[in-house]
């Protein structure tokens, strides 16, 4: 039976209280990715809380993944990771709290900008990622290897950009795609309907591997305009059925 932890000082439970120390001793001590930390029993001596406070404390701290924690071994700093806001993301959305056209209005806004340091910034096995996964879209006609194969080239795109946060914030739509990619793929009704997409994602790869902002930027609008239509329209017409 898991133990009820009191309210103090007005201030959160016991619990919430240690994992911002364990957070403070991460600022303070200028610790980075990997670096280890105290043991749960230097935490609860220090804090003159019980084990169980400190394990639960920690416990909450992974599943945010701000600590790594593993049996046998120390706590580690734990490195970003863009699944915490997809589970917030898609429960957003799941709970009518956001709309697919909020979320798809803030992907364009964030891919454009993408695109275009993605353009500048990029290595060039990343501009090889890039139109391998462009070029390769043509080629699939599972809709599972599909949808992964759009989802990489989105966020091989965002990694390319140089900045992480970009990066990971592109992940946390990862479950959002899974969703909408097949939708807007399922609207692509005729031959020339496909390949005006493909024909996208290919100019979209080409810009960013000729090292092209501007004509990269355009293309990736051109892109959204293409495929937003159809994932809102669909988005729509759910809503409608449901009411």
């Amino acid at each position: 039976m898991t133990e009820m932890m009191p309210m103090v000082d007005g201030r959160g439970s016991l619990v919430e209280r240690a994992m911002e120390m364990v957070r403070e001793h991460i600022r303070v001590h200028d610790l980075k990715v990997g670096d280890t930390l105290p043991g749960e029993g230097s935490f609860a001596a220090e804090m003159g809380v019980s084990r169980p406070v400190m394990r639960e404390a920690f416990g909450a701290l992974a599943a945010l993944r701000l600590v790594d924690v593993g049996n046998g071994r120390r706590p580690r700093v734990g490195a970003i990771d863009g699944s915490v806001m997809a589970a917030s993301m898609g429960h957003a959305v799941n709970t009518a709290q956001v709309s697919l056209a909020d979320v798809w209005e803030v992907r364009r806004t964030l891919e454009l900008r993408t695109a275009e340091m993605a353009a500048t910034n990029r290595s060039e096995e990343q501009a090889r990622a890039i139109l391998a996964a462009a070029h390769g879209l043509a080629i699939l006609d599972n809709e599972e290897a599909r949808t992964a194969a759009d989802t990489a080239f989105h966020q091989t795109i965002a990694a390319a950009s140089g900045n992480p946060l970009f990066y990971q914030i592109v992940r946390s739509f990862e479950e959002l795609m899974i969703r909408a990619i097949p939708r807007a793929w399922e609207g692509r009704t005729t031959e020339e309907e496909r390949e005006e997409t493909l024909a996208l994602h290919r100019e979209v790869a080409e810009a960013i591997a000729a090292r092209e902002p501007a004509r990269a930027r355009i293309a990736m609008e051109r892109h959204f305009a293409n495929s937003i239509g159809d994932v809102l329209r669909g988005a729509a017409e759910a809503a409608g059925a449901r009411r």
